[in-house]
């Protein structure tokens, strides 16, 4: 129950950031343009709290008239609102098509300003969202990014790694001629190949050297398209050189397969039947091997040893094949500083890798959408709200660098979903827009109507998806 609160938290305190930043680059661009704004309301449904803005003195008509309402009360200021559901967000412009404006108002109304006025408006929310990206990037790699130096482990010969003459040592300097200074870079590099057919070019030192370089290639067809939750490296057959970790358990899973046999945070498991177990990742393949299917593990506990009966839990791959999970986590340990890699630059440069990080995490974020839209890559990578919440209090417990990150890559996903040109988002408003541009004249509003029918439609279709897939992970 803890567990689901701090999900819950994580996310509304994830969303409330993002639909923040997104509404604010909204309304801060209707008021340069001299759109009143009567509403900015982070949330749906019922105002919980709410406070009054000045009235917006700039947009004063010539002196010796007065701005009122309907009522020939003065025009009072932008209501600043949280509201009940915190899913989203608006900004309630005043606007002739929504509402009766008096012809003393009209200059304020959002359908009364240019083309161009308009775009910017509706722009302002998604390049706000990648703005706040950049400024995180940049203030994480003024700290300094920490991650794992890209050097691989034992290499299975059967697996791509192996057939194609990886060797435990090598270091992974670039991937596609992209360069990976540690294993989370090698990750996203290969995360942008999934449902590609061709070939994965690897760049590394050879095992010893840190000078001499080498070049080599894996073919891949339809590379890991119909997986569910993909591991890139892992299905390659690379293994990070990590030191041998012990088989301690640091948590277990409510509900799941440890707890249900009462393994204990802190137990160290010894055996798995008769075989002795000397470290975690040992641990981890026999207990993947051994889905559905009862085996003992003998622990040490407060300085006794006991057995204990478990089944963990088998669940189906892609490929046919049952892998067990046992619902456990190891203990975190401190990994040597020679495996360690920190990237950091100076303040007045490091906003350039940030624009960078921006950029490729667009790009590959749009790359995503087109290969699921063509059936490249399973839908069932879509993640909902649930999964969201997940992993904002997983890097929330992480620390402030892995949080600070997850901002970022969500707030580019925010950014560029909300451009996509579906009615009903910024980027369908955009597209009437751009229309209207061209054609000097605004889109009929029969065709509007019928595209935001169809834009709900197509928004429902995705969120439901999106559901589904996060209840099925669960």
């Amino acid at each position: 129950m803890v567990e689901v609160l701090q999900s819950i938290l994580a996310l509304i305190v994830t969303l409330l950031i993002l639909v923040t930043i997104h509404e604010f680059g909204h309304y801060w661009v209707a008021r340069l343009c001299g759109v009143h704004v009567l509403r900015f309301s982070v949330g749906f449904g019922q105002v919980i709290l709410s406070r009054r803005g000045r009235a917006p003195l700039q947009t004063m008509p010539p002196a010796g008239q007065s701005i009122t309402t309907r009522n020939n009360e003065p025009l009072e200021g932008t209501e600043f609102a949280i509201a009940a559901i915190p899913l989203g967000g608006y900004v309630k412009m005043l606007d002739e098509r929504e509402g009766f404006v008096p012809d003393d108002l009209k200059h304020m109304a959002f359908n009364n300003k240019s083309v161009l006025q308009r775009i910017a408006i509706v722009a302002a929310g998604p390049i706000a969202n990648f703005l706040l990206a950049i400024l995180a990037y940049w203030v994480l790699f003024m700290a300094g990014v920490t991650g794992i130096v890209p050097k691989i482990g034992e290499v299975d010969p059967e697996s791509a790694a192996g057939l194609n003459g990886f060797q435990q040592g090598m270091e992974i300097i670039a991937v596609d001629g992209e360069p990976t200074a540690t294993w989370s870079e090698v990750n996203m590099q290969l995360f942008g190949r999934i449902g590609d057919t061709g070939e994965i070019e690897f760049t590394l030192h050879p095992s010893g050297s840190s000078h001499a370089t080498l070049s080599k290639r894996v073919k891949i067809v339809d590379w890991l398209s119909d997986a569910e939750s993909p591991f890139p490296t892992s299905a390659l057959g690379l293994i990070p050189d990590y030191p041998l970790i012990p088989a301690l358990i640091g948590s277990v899973v409510e509900g799941e397969a440890a707890a249900l046999a009462g393994i204990q945070a802190g137990d160290k498991v010894t055996r798995f039947n008769d075989i002795e177990v000397t470290d975690w990742s040992q641990l981890v393949q026999l207990i993947q091997a051994h889905g559905d299917q009862q085996v003992e593990l003998r622990v040490v506990r407060s300085n006794q040893s006991m057995a204990l009966q478990v089944t963990p839990k088998g669940i189906r791959q892609d490929d046919g094949s049952i892998r067990g999970f046992l619902g456990a986590a190891r203990v975190a340990i401190e990994l040597p500083e020679d495996m360690q890699r920190t990237v950091s630059y100076p303040f007045y440069s490091a906003w350039i890798p940030a624009v960078q990080k921006t950029w490729s995490v667009t790009v590959f974020t749009l790359d995503s959408i087109r290969k699921m839209i063509i059936g490249a890559i399973s839908p069932k990578n879509l993640s909902g709200p649930i999964t969201i919440a997940q992993i904002a209090s997983a890097t929330a417990e992480s620390g402030l660098e892995s949080f600070i990150g997850f901002i970022a890559l969500l707030s580019i996903s925010l950014g560029v979903l909300n451009l996509l040109p579906i009615p009903v988002l910024d980027g369908g408003h955009l597209l009437y827009y751009l229309v209207e541009l061209v054609t000097r004249k605004p889109v009929p509003e029969r065709v509007q109507v019928w595209g935001m029918q169809m834009g709900m439609l197509v928004i429902a279709s995705i969120m439901l998806l999106a559901f589904y897939n996060d209840l099925s992970r669960l």
